[in-house]
């Protein structure tokens, strides 16, 4: 098994693109990037600890590769907002691809610079590629989010869905 960490946005929202998918192992809601051991929720949101919320995934490269995983985190945010995803703002919310080894790291640079150059976006892409720190799962009430409250998870994701749908 390997590992991947993405953020971009809200962690609820990261967790359904990748969690039924062929080879997925598991998909945990967590922050990642700052300095500060063990956060909560709320210490992230406040945006004091330099941390962002991010999804780890557990996966089988057997089934899925590390680049499938990455060509799918693109899809779910907007590359071009370095200042949250849609309707969450601010630092926690911040789109990052985290990566483990130096492979990792050339997949991502190498798709972010094929994005840019697609012409998809008139602006240029501004997710970060940074290496992995620290993984912190979040508290219980914050994992498979999307399952245990799908009415709130639906209006959650309403402005994602749409560019979305839009954009790609």
């Amino acid at each position: 098994m390997e590992r991947a960490i993405f953020a971009g946005g809200c962690f609820w929202c990261m967790v359904k693109p990748f969690d039924s998918l062929p080879g997925i192992e598991s998909v945990i809601s967590g922050y990642t990037g700052g300095e500060k051991e063990n956060p909560t929720y709320l210490e992230v949101k406040s945006g004091d600890t330099g941390h962002t919320e991010a999804v780890e995934i557990i996966y089988d490269p057997e089934f899925i590769s590390y680049q499938e995983l990455v060509e799918i985190y693109w899809q779910q945010t907007d590359p071009t907002d370095a200042f949250g995803q849609f309707e969450d703002r601010g630092s926690s919310y911040r789109p990052v691809i985290f990566y483990f080894n130096e492979e990792q790291k050339r997949i991502a640079e190498k798709s972010r610079d094929s994005l840019q150059a697609s012409g998809r976006f008139d602006q240029p892409i501004v997710t970060t590629i940074e290496a992995a720190k620290t993984f912190y799962p979040a508290e219980a009430e914050h994992q498979d989010y999307y399952q245990r409250n799908p009415e709130n998870y639906q209006r959650k994701a309403e402005r994602r869905n749409k560019f979305i749908h839009e954009v790609w």
